[in-house]
C-alpha cells in the first residue's frame, strides 16, 4: 500500500483533476477527498482506492477525523469572492484549523493552496521565486495569502502558477471572451509574454510535489516553461468568440480599447494584466520532481494583420 493522501477542494476545477491523477498513479496510493457533499466532476470517478470524507473547513472536528491516518496533504480548496467572513473562515481559519489536524496526525508532506500569484502588477520578466513581495489586493487574495503562511510554517510546500486554462476554467478564458465581446473587434493587446499552465499538468505537478522525495519547503512557481505571448492568448479567446457568430471588426488597440471600456470596472483590471509581462521562471517542479509541464497552449490560432483569426483547437 502507498502513502495515503487527503486532497481538499476536490469539487472544484483544480482539486478534481488532482483527485483524478491520484487515484490512477502508478504508485498504488489510498486517497481520501475531503467533501461537504456528493462529488462531481473528475473526482466522482476516482475509481476504487478513493473513499470520502464528509466535512468542511469551517468544522475543525471534522478535519481531524479527515486527517486521521493521512501521510500526505493536498489543499486545493478556498473560498473565492467577496464575502469577507467567509473567506476567513475557509481561507485563514479553515487552513489554519486543516494544517494543524495534519500535523497532528502525522502527515509529513503538505502541499498547497495552489492559486494565482498575488503579487504587485508587472512587469515581471523571468521572475523567480522568492524575488517578488506579495501584495494582496482584495480580500480573496489577503485570506489566501495567511493560508499560505499557515502551510509554510508548518514546513509545507506552496505551488503559484499564474494563468490556468483548461477544460472547466471558468476564469481565464471566459474572462478574455467576456472582455473581447465588448470591444468591435480582435484585442491588439501589443508584445507582452505571460505564465500560463494547463490543468491538468498543474495537478500533475501538485501531486509530484505530494509524493516525490526531492520537493523542498517553501513556494514553487509552476507554470510552463515558455512564456506565451499574448497574441496567441487572446487568439485562443478571439477563436472562442467567433465560434458564437458575433460580428467582428478590425483590431483595436490598447489605448483605444482604455477607452471604449472606460464605464467597465473589470475592463480595466485585464487590460492592465495584458499589457505587461507576467512571465514566472522556475523549472524545478519538471527538472527535480520529475513532472511534465505538458506541451503548452495551442498555437494554431493567431490574431492577422487584419484582425481576424484562424481556427484552433483550444481546451
Amino acid at each position: 500500500m502507498g502513502p495515503r493522501i487527503l486532497i481538499t477542494g476536490a469539487t472544484g476545477f483544480i482539486g478534481g483533476r488532482v483527485a483524478a491523477a491520484a487515484a490512477t498513479a502508478r504508485e498504488p496510493a489510498h486517497v481520501r477527498l475531503l467533501a461537504r457533499g456528493p462529488l462531481t466532476g473528475p473526482a466522482a470517478a476516482a475509481g476504487p482506492r478513493t473513499e470520502t470524507a464528509v466535512g468542511d473547513l469551517r468544522d475543525p472536528a471534522s478535519l481531524r477525523r479527515a486527517c486521521e491516518g493521512v501521510d500526505v496533504l493536498i489543499h486545493c480548496a478556498s473560498a473565492i469572492g467577496g464575502d469577507a467572513e467567509l473567506a476567513r473562515a475557509v481561507n485563514d481559519e479553515g487552513t489554519r484549523n486543516l494544517v494543524d489536524a495534519a500535523v497532528r496526525a502525522g502527515a509529513t508532506r503538505i502541499v498547497g493552496p495552489e492559486h494565482r500569484l498575488r503579487t504587485r502588477r508587472g512587469p515581471f520578466r523571468a521572475a523567480a521565486p522568492g524575488t517578488l513581495p506579495l501584495a494582496p489586493g482584495s480580500v480573496t487574495s489577503s485570506t489566501r495569502a495567511a493560508g499560505e503562511r499557515h502551510v509554510m510554517d508548518a514546513g509545507g510546500t506552496v505551488l503559484r502558477p499564474h494563468l490556468v486554462y483548461g477544460t472547466g476554467d471558468r476564469r481565464l478564458l471566459p474572462g478574455l471572451v467576456r472582455l473581447l465581446a465588448a470591444l468591435p473587434g480582435p484585442l491588439d493587446g501589443g508584445s507582452s509574454l505571460h505564465s500560463l499552465i494547463d490543468v491538468d499538468s498543474l495537478a500533475g505537478a501538485l501531486l509530484g510535489a505530494a509524493l516525490s522525495p526531492a520537493t523542498e519547503p517553501g513556494p514553487y512557481y509552476v507554470d510552463h516553461p515558455e512564456p506565451v505571448p499574448v497574441g496567441d492568448l487572446l487568439a485562443a479567446a478571439e477563436s472562442l468568440l467567433t465560434r458564437t457568430g458575433l460580428p467582428r471588426g478590425r483590431a483595436v488597440d490598447l489605448p483605444t480599447a482604455r477607452r471604449l471600456l472606460a464605464g467597465l470596472p473589470f475592463a480595466g483590471h485585464h487590460l492592465d494584466m495584458l499589457a505587461t509581462d507576467h512571465w514566472f521562471a522556475d523549472d524545478r517542479p519538471w527538472r527535480e520532481l520529475g513532472c511534465d509541464p505538458g506541451p503548452g497552449l495551442p498555437r494554431g490560432s493567431r490574431t492577422t494583420r487584419r484582425g481576424t483569426t484562424d481556427s484552433s483547437t483550444i481546451p
